[in-house]
């Protein structure tokens, strides 16, 4: 693939959401008394920013701590140090009562499809009961607008009566995706939303947070190790790499010049779609941060 022009894509001026030296430390356990003799440093001093209506994508290897970013910003797990503004406001200095409020702003989806759906609950359900935590529509009105969301992601409304254990893998995503829509949050965090999907697939749901995205100006986080992913959904990137960010840049930039030795990596590891071409692979052995 030949590099396109550059288009000196910018990074934003205005955040939505504002990360600053996020860290997140697991502690290392052992002994009899199961006593803390380490800890493990999933996330290092992480910082970016993401602009309404941006999506940021965040690539990175199994294990280099990009999930852990993503659920620490939205405080599904505890962060260590740093701070995380949404729209302003201090997001690990928020109360229970804030927070709670908070979560309609700010939404997740899942990499597995599945196992994010309770199985002993019906579609309806699913999608329904944030509806009603959150009082977004009266109780009667809630199974019209669960139906108005399921075709909206691209199913059809008699799903809501069925169990998640009687639709596909991608057609389990798009109740994923139509769940977080339902509070009509401004920042999603989809988390490998297509990993565990079929190629085919993938395009679609693809395709599908693309047109929601112009629809209700939402922005992602999208985390993902496919670079090819990462390329068609995304017009920034951040290269993540033990708990690091180790580059940072537009599109183009990222992947068609990249900079650092772990980005030219992750690069080189990308199949080619010619089996007469051969991509030289680079090695990263002996390489410390």
């Amino acid at each position: 693939m030949s590099a396109p022009p550059n288009t000196n894509d910018t990074t934003p001026t205005r955040a939505l959401l504002e990360v600053r030296d996020l860290q997140v430390h697991f502690p290392v356990r052992r002994g009899v008394l199961q006593r803390i003799v380490d800890y493990r440093k999933a996330v290092d001093g992480v910082s970016f920013s993401i602009a309404p209506g941006e999506t940021l994508g965040l690539v990175g290897e199994s294990g280099c701590g990009k999930t852990t970013v993503g659920r620490a910003v939205l405080r599904l797990i505890p962060a260590t140090g740093g701070s995380v503004r949404f729209d302003g406001k201090d997001v690990f200095g928020l109360g229970a009562t804030s927070l709670r409020k908070l979560r309609r702003e700010m939404q997740i989806i899942f990499q597995d499809p599945g196992g994010s759906l309770n199985p002993r609950m019906r579609v309806g359900r699913i999608i329904g009961e944030p509806l009603e935590v959150h009082g977004i529509v009266p109780k009667e009105q809630v199974p019209e607008r669960v139906g108005q969301l399921l075709e909206r992601c691209g199913l059809w409304r008699g799903a809501a009566s069925r169990y998640p254990h009687e639709f596909s893998g991608g057609q389990k995503q798009r109740i994923g995706i139509a769940r977080a829509l339902a509070l009509e949050p401004r920042l999603i965090v989809c988390d490998e939303p297509t990993s565990a999907l079929d190629v085919s697939i993938q395009s679609q749901v693809l395709n599908l947070l693309s047109d929601l995205q112009s629809e209700f100006k939402l922005s992602y986080l999208f985390i993902s190790h496919d670079m090819a992913v990462i390329h068609h959904a995304c017009k920034r990137i951040i290269v993540m790499w033990n708990g690091k960010i180790v580059e940072e840049g537009s599109r183009d930039e990222v992947i068609y010049r990249p900079q650092h030795p772990y980005t030219q990596a992750l690069l080189s590891a990308v199949p080619e779609a010619d089996p007469m071409r051969r991509r030289q692979r680079v090695k990263l052995d002996g390489m410390r941060m």
